[in-house]
């Protein structure tokens, strides 16, 4: 009889193919691009406000700040799945900094006048509730991101960018036409946010249903 608790079969380790792959370090260049990204808000802040938030050298500083954080944004994601480094770290750390630059942005900029408070709670309001939406299908699917979703953060990007510059004339119109969009989009991502996850709760409790 062979295959037993103590025969030499039993006592071979397991081949190296059925030894599951370790979960990657935490200090990969993903998850530190995340990071930098979270370290810079605090600094974005300080940048934005300093003498009084109005001051167009320190406007610049802040938007140079701003545009590291973005970049970053585009970069760390795809690095991670590209490399195979995603991580629990990032999987949570990553949307909190996409939100916590936005917002401080948003806020910043309207607590100095310049964005109107209506466009900051209609940007903010959709981000934290479909990440709340998130969790209340994740017992059911992920949801992914969209190309929309992808378009309206790239364009929310350069349009509040562009208010953090002290910009006149021309270009201050067309960064106010830039924000018409992103707000449209940001509404647009979120109603079809919605509608996914409402489709995935339903297709999960029927799931549900069926194997009782």
């Amino acid at each position: 009889m062979t295959g037993g608790p103590g025969s030499p079969a039993a006592a071979r380790p397991a081949r190296a193919g059925a030894v599951r792959a370790a979960e990657p370090s935490l200090w990969n260049i993903a998850n530190l691009l995340t990071m930098l990204r979270l370290a810079l808000v605090p600094v974005f802040v300080a940048l934005l406000l300093a003498d009084g938030g109005h001051n167009p050298k320190w406007r610049a500083v802040a938007w140079a700040a701003f545009a590291v954080a973005m970049i970053t944004d585009l970069f760390d994601g795809e690095i991670a799945r590209r490399k195979g480094l995603v991580t629990d770290f990032g999987k949570i750390a990553d949307p909190i900094a996409d939100k916590a630059i936005m917002g401080a942005a948003l806020i910043g900029l309207s607590v100095l006048g310049d964005l109107p408070w209506w466009v900051t709670v209609v940007i903010l309001a959709r981000e934290v509730g479909i990440t709340l939406m998130r969790f209340w299908v994740i017992r059911y699917s992920v949801i992914p991101a969209s190309r929309g979703g992808k378009i309206k953060t790239l364009t929310q990007g350069i349009a509040v960018g562009m208010y953090v510059l002290p910009l006149t004339g021309l270009l201050a119109t067309g960064r106010a036409v830039l924000l018409g969009v992103a707000v449209v989009l940001t509404v647009a991502s979120g109603a079809d946010y919605v509608g996914q996850a409402v489709r995935l709760r339903r297709e999960g409790l029927a799931r549900e249903r069926q194997g009782r």
